[in-house]
């Protein structure tokens, strides 16, 4: 089926839009005349920033991500912005995601012919797929592809790096290095409780890395207080930790998605937790240890990335510093023997 025009929906966070990229290259490949929209919110759009694939990236509002702004002008914007979206005549809409009423409703109000999502055909999806067996959710997003003739395994994550922020952070790390040793990167950052993993096991893990003599090691985190109600940061941990190891490691903060990035594409090795920064890491081809719960794990693994999986159930905070400790150091050690 041909297609003129696209777009994508995708109103979750940062590493549901990552896992969509996969599928937005093979619509362009497929279809290299097509125009390709993508509808965002403005807390994951930075993570499209430089890709090439898209020529035009809409953005709305959620509420809470505007605490100091009424929900009547928030609604307001949005309004304006699907505006935009139907003068532009979209041939195909795809919603990314699981069903849901709102992300159903979104894809009816882009105004295009077809609309393809998962759930059951109705008047706002009236190309639905059936989500069938559960996998990752780069290959879920993958599916919806199909009533266009895509079919087969997605490719790898895209992610485009902001050169200022690398450079930027570049700056920083070649001065604080201690020697020409692979970098490890630690992300402490997850917004959801159960994904967290406790300091003091950081702090053992960074313990362990140090020691060992063979890596040095890059902290990063979200700034701020996790006091914060809307998006809670890692400042007072991340003290913690720099207080504890001084001149020992790196750290810096990363405020921004784009710092994110720019940050973790300087290191080698990256340890995280199941967040936009796992997403990231697999986007950059980083070797990446990841600690999740067992459910997660088994849809949003790191995608075709040199990958070491270490889970616990219920709670993240079950992991033990040995498990990962033992992963990072036979990535350490993969990396030295790939030098010789």
């Amino acid at each position: 089926m041909e297609i003129e025009s696209v777009i994508f929906i995708r109103r979750d966070n940062i590493g549901d839009l990552v896992c969509t990229t996969p599928a937005i290259r093979a619509v362009r490949r497929a279809f290299p005349r097509a125009k390709i929209g993508v509808l965002v919110n403005s807390y994951n759009a930075p993570v499209l920033r430089g890709n090439t694939d898209i020529d035009r990236l809409y953005v709305y509002q959620k509420p809470k991500h505007l605490p100091g702004k009424s929900r009547l002008a928030v609604l307001w914007g949005n309004f304006k912005v699907f505006q935009e979206i139907r003068r532009e005549g979209y041939d195909a809409a795809i919603a990314g995601g699981s069903y849901s009423k709102t992300l159903a409703r979104f894809t009816f109000l882009t105004g295009a012919k077809k609309r393809v999502g998962y759930g059951k055909k109705d008047l706002y999806l009236n190309m639905a797929v059936d989500e069938g067996v559960a996998g990752h959710e780069a290959i879920k997003t993958f599916r919806l592809l199909e009533p266009f003739g895509i079919t087969g395994e997605p490719g790898g994550l895209v992610l485009a790096i902001d050169e200022a922020e690398r450079k930027r952070y570049e700056a920083l790390i070649r001065p604080a290095r201690k020697a020409k040793r692979p970098v490890v990167a630690v992300a402490i950052s997850a917004r959801i409780k159960r994904n967290r993993w406790p300091l003091e096991k950081f702090i053992g893990l960074i313990e362990g890395i140090t020691g060992n003599g063979a890596a040095d090691v890059l902290l990063v985190w979200a700034p701020g207080s996790k006091d914060n109600p809307m998006f809670s940061g890692d400042e007072e941990s991340a003290r913690t930790i720099k207080d504890r190891f001084g001149d020992r490691i790196m750290a810096f903060d990363t405020p921004s998605i784009s710092s994110l990035i720019a940050a973790l594409s300087c290191s080698d090795i990256v340890v995280t937790l199941d967040t936009g920064s796992l997403h990231i890491s697999a986007a950059l081809g980083k070797a990446t240890v990841a600690l999740m719960t067992k459910p997660k794990a088994l849809c949003w693994y790191p995608w075709k990335t040199k990958s070491r999986v270490i889970t616990a159930d219920p709670d993240v905070k079950d992991i033990a510093v040995e498990d990962v400790f033992g992963a990072v150091k036979d990535f350490i050690d993969e990396h030295g023997k790939g030098r010789d």
